[in-house]
């Protein structure tokens, strides 16, 4: 594996591990691990800047959905400093609901700006 593919690999798996974190303090400490401090997340449905609102971001989706996980789904390619995954959520041990394809701008290996598009989502998700 090439460099460029293991830190894709690298920043992918952490950007799952922070959406997967239920605990605050925790996922606020991987934001600061590897997301920039003027950091952005944008997607259809929310928006958010910085390490606060990226983390209430991703407390509200817990809230929205208690209990589902998300898994990367195929292989996180990196190309300069863009990076692109897809990844799926659904129920844990049940079958993927919903599935998207993130798009991020990296800087000196952490995420600035993550653009995401929900690639199959069931009515009233």
């Amino acid at each position: 594996m090439n460099t460029a593919a293991h830190d894709a690999h690298a920043i992918a798996t952490g950007y799952i591990a922070v959406w997967n974190e239920t605990d605050a303090a925790r996922r606020a400490a991987l934001i600061d691990a590897g997301w920039t401090a003027d950091a952005r997340y944008v997607d259809p449905m929310a928006q958010a800047s910085g390490h606060e609102q990226i983390n209430a971001l991703v407390g509200a989706v817990h809230q929205r959905y208690p209990g589902f996980r998300f898994h990367l789904l195929g292989k996180a390619e990196a190309h300069g400093d863009n990076l692109r995954f897809s990844w799926t959520l659904g129920p844990s041990g049940a079958d993927d609901l919903i599935q998207g394809t993130d798009f991020a701008q990296v800087d000196a290996g952490k995420l600035r700006m993550v653009t995401g598009f929900l690639d199959k989502v069931p009515v009233g998700a």
